[in-house]
């Protein structure tokens, strides 16, 4: 069997404050066809999985580009089309193909294309005809729309959140394709719509056992497979929200009973499963008054895989406002202050302006006196499911009591590695400050005794209500009653 896989993925969100251009997918990973790692990267699921699978199974196996960039604002109508051609002549000079297997995230908005994704499927298969079967991997923060249903066979979308299963469910995404083409399985979706925007951390219930129980139900009694779309709240787009996708074995009337009654019961767990956040002092004063640490406090509203800058400095400031020590905060992006610490060196103590720089929504920028404690070149964080993430030069400075790591190519806290490839010791620490709303947890619940999630001001802001949206299809909750 001939088998085509490539990548190209983002998650767009509509209302941040920086593009996302060509230089966005080099700096997080851009690999041109035939040179990707013999590593798996966040978004190659599917063309990994074909590896492990091709090499059992003797496919002939294609591998064309594989890009995906840091989530940020709309990506530019250049970038887009420039990954987009590039991924589709890869496609052309590898006809003819038996399967064609794409890694994307489903959130990916370009100027001029609202689904890049749905856009790009419907190129795809313009190129191979209706006989060739095509499938791709989906980050669970999709915009599930019609077009990108009706021109793949199979979309799969990663079950854990934190994406901690990434390539099983690149895996089953194999399986499922290949079964297709051999005869033995006729995929047939059914999509529902919760008409309401919920996100589903599986780190705890009852997001947790519902996972488990759609899990259980696959494989039986002709179901290939459940996903949930929990949607993107940050795109603007008319397909935003949550969503029930379920393929059954060519029995249509099943797929579609089935995806509206596990619709139905995601719809009376919403209040249970939606997260409560206190405000920085509230917050803060949680954290101080809990008996033991680490605490963890996550910044989800300034989280980068959410398209926020990720160099606020809201929290940092109350936290030196208020004179707490024994604490760490990171990443914070801040390419300048990165350069002049390693200019001044280990050791050397100087004024230091961080963080604040590229919008009102980072907050003003904060003078610290700071020490230069720990330098890194070109460093390198574990990210979900063992996967390098990319955060270039970095520094630990030291600044009245806190610790922060600074970093010169935007990321979210994912990997304790952040921290402690520059030496610092975050079991000793009361409370530490992560830039991410959950691929922290991961990790960083290993080492934490309280997780608490905090309502900061940002680009990634959970007060919905102040978000001006103008495409998204109403009702909506919790937007609308």
């Amino acid at each position: 069997m001939r088998v085509f896989s490539a990548s190209l993925a983002t998650e767009t969100n509509t209302f941040g404050p920086m593009p996302t251009g060509l230089s966005s997918f080099r700096d997080r990973g851009y690999f041109p066809a035939g040179q990707h790692p013999d590593q798996m990267t966040f978004f190659s699921g599917p063309l990994w999985a074909a590896r492990l699978r091709g090499a059992d199974q003797g496919w002939d196996l294609v591998e064309g580009v594989v890009a995906g960039a840091q989530p940020s604002g709309i990506t530019t109508r250049h970038a887009y089309e420039t990954l987009r051609e590039e991924l589709l002549t890869d496609l052309r000079r590898a006809l003819p193909v038996d399967m064609v297997l794409l890694g994307l995230h489903g959130a990916m908005v370009a100027d001029g294309y609202d689904d890049c994704e749905g856009d790009l499927l419907e190129r795809v298969r313009a190129i191979v005809g209706p006989g060739v079967v095509v499938g791709a991997e989906l980050d669970p923060h999709n915009h599930l729309t019609p077009a990108m249903v009706r021109y793949a066979d199979v979309l799969i979308a990663f079950k854990e959140y934190p994406h901690t299963d990434i390539l099983e469910r690149g895996l089953e995404l194999v399986d499922l394709c290949a079964a297709k083409v051999a005869g033995k399985v006729q995929p047939v979706a059914a999509v529902v719509d919760c008409e309401m925007i919920v996100t589903m951390h599986t780190s705890r219930q009852p997001a947790r056992g519902f996972v488990d129980r759609i899990q259980a139900l696959e494989g039986k009694n002709g179901v290939l497979s459940i996903s949930i779309s929990h949607g993107f709240a940050w795109g603007d787009v008319a397909q935003m929200g949550t969503k029930v996708l379920v393929y059954s074995d060519g029995d249509a009337a099943r797929a579609q009973t089935l995806a509206r009654q596990l619709a139905d019961e995601l719809i009376a767990l919403r209040e249970q499963l939606t997260v409560h956040y206190p405000s920085i002092d509230a917050a803060l004063d949680q954290a101080l008054a809990f008996d033991g640490g680490p605490v963890v406090l996550a910044d989800g509203a300034d989280n980068p895989g959410g398209g926020a800058a990720g160099d606020s400095t809201f929290i940092l400031r109350r936290m030196v406002e208020r004179g707490i020590v024994n604490a760490a905060l990171g990443p914070l992006w801040d390419p300048v202050a990165v350069r002049i610490a390693f200019d001044a060196g280990v050791g050397a103590r100087l004024m230091l302006r961080v963080g604040g720089k590229i919008s009102p929504l980072s907050g003003a920028p904060i003078d610290l006196d700071c020490t230069v404690k720990a330098l890194r070149s070109n460093m390198v964080m574990t990210g979900l499911a063992n996967t390098p993430s990319q955060l270039g030069d970095c520094a630990l400075i030291e600044a009245m009591g806190i610790e922060i790591v600074l970093i010169t190519l935007r990321n979210q806290a994912m990997g304790t590695d952040l921290f402690t490839q520059l030496g610092c010791d975050l079991a000793a620490k009361k409370i530490i400050v992560v830039k991410s709303s959950q691929h922290f947890y991961a990790s960083f619940s290993k080492l934490a005794r309280h997780v608490i999630y905090v309502a900061a001001p940002g680009a990634v802001t959970l007060d919905l209500g102040t978000l001006h949206y103008r495409k998204i299809h109403r009702p909506k909750w919790p937007l609308d009653a």
